[in-house]
């Protein structure tokens, strides 16, 4: 079902974040082939021609559901760049990338997004700009918390974001896993990647 307007935001920006909202929910559902566009009309309560005058198409909507979770993941990073102690407001902060990561709507999108731009060229420069945007703002992030730079930095980056993503396939794989005590064991392995490595 459609969402209804935000009356703070321009109506444009309202509609296209109508459709957007709708697409995540019907990509997580259906997947990106199995929507059609009349579905995706459907779900966001407009007219096909309507989600066209804001998409060109399918692909477009994917690029831009990828730069909107971009914005919002560098909307946390900006928490933590500034924060007085960046290490605790790191620690302080797991149970979000936690939630995030194993809310199966949430999983069951991010997936989708992989699966398409592991065969579709356009769909992989767009997932591939918005990881390295992140990537390299995470990287300051953590020589901030960790209080230098090293040689370590770009790996370290790599293996706490494969940490944090790969929890979406075992939200996926295992719907069940307990939450509550992989917070403490999340918490502890990153503190071990930043103050050990």
């Amino acid at each position: 079902m459609s969402q209804p307007l935000d009356p703070d935001l321009p109506r444009a920006l309202a509609r296209r974040r109508q459709i957007l909202d709708a697409a995540a929910t019907c990509f997580a559902r259906e997947g990106f082939h199995g929507t059609s566009i009349a579905e995706l009309s459907k779900t966001a309560g407009m007219s096909p021609g309507h989600i066209y005058h804001f998409f060109e198409n399918k692909e477009a909507i994917i690029t831009a559901l990828v730069e909107r979770k971009l914005e919002q993941s560098l909307e946390m990073v900006q928490q933590f760049e500034n924060a007085e102690d960046v290490f605790q407001a790191l620690i302080d902060r797991v149970d979000i990338g936690l939630t995030e990561k194993t809310d199966l709507d949430n999983a069951a999108l991010e997936l989708e997004i992989l699966a398409e731009a592991a065969r579709n060229p356009r769909v992989a420069a767009s997932v591939r700009a918005a990881d390295r945007v992140k990537r390299e703002r995470l990287m300051g992030v953590l020589r901030r918390a960790r209080g230098q730079d090293g040689a370590a930095d770009a790996a370290v980056t790599e293996i706490i974001m494969a940490l944090f993503d790969g929890l979406s396939a075992r939200a996926i794989n295992h719907p069940e896993l307990d939450r509550e005590a992989l917070l403490p064991l999340l918490r502890e392995a990153l503190r071990v990647f930043i103050e050990d490595w």
